[in-house]
């Protein structure tokens, strides 16, 4: 993700999530750690071959732990495996900042990406309530050990989506 992808991720962002979407200003924050020798962020944004965003996901490290801070893809994208590829995207991104394990926060009805992380191998392991604000939606705390051993063979050039990592 670069800056100039903000704009199209905050539409997105704002249809995804209405309630507690990022700002500008959280993004461009982000953006800051995702450069350079010390960067410890890791964004992806994901386009279709006409150059539509359709997905971004986000990963702060620190130390050996890594964090998955945002993913999302667009309606018309569910069910076509883009959730699996940005979550992938992520995963080689904390195996290489040597990150032995990953945590999430996801929220707790939202059992269509509880199955995804599952899949990858992610495990609940605690509740945040009220995480979510303003609706005061608790979050279920997920974690995965090793997330190199999650990892599949890397994705090919005859992907539907092309997924762009900058970082």
């Amino acid at each position: 993700m670069r800056w100039w992808d903000i704009e199209p991720v905050l539409e997105l962002e704002h249809e995804l999530f209405p309630e507690d979407a990022w700002s500008a200003g959280m993004f461009w924050s982000e953006l800051a750690h995702a450069r350079g020798p010390g960067a410890t962020r890791h964004y992806v944004v994901a386009e279709t071959p006409d150059g539509r965003l359709v997905g971004y996901a986000g990963l702060a490290t620190a130390g050996d732990l890594g964090d998955v801070q945002t993913i999302a893809a667009a309606r018309d994208q569910w069910g076509t495996g883009l959730g699996a590829r940005l979550l992938t995207d992520l995963l080689r991104a904390a195996t290489a900042f040597e990150c032995a394990e990953v945590l999430l926060e996801v929220r707790v009805d939202n059992t269509r990406a509880q199955r995804l992380y599952e899949r990858f191998g992610f495990e609940p392991i605690g509740f945040r309530r009220g995480y979510y604000q303003p609706g005061n939606i608790d979050a279920l705390v997920m974690r995965l050990s090793d997330p190199a051993s999650s990892l599949s063979p890397p994705p090919t050039f005859q992907d539907a989506v092309r997924s762009e990592t900058h970082g």
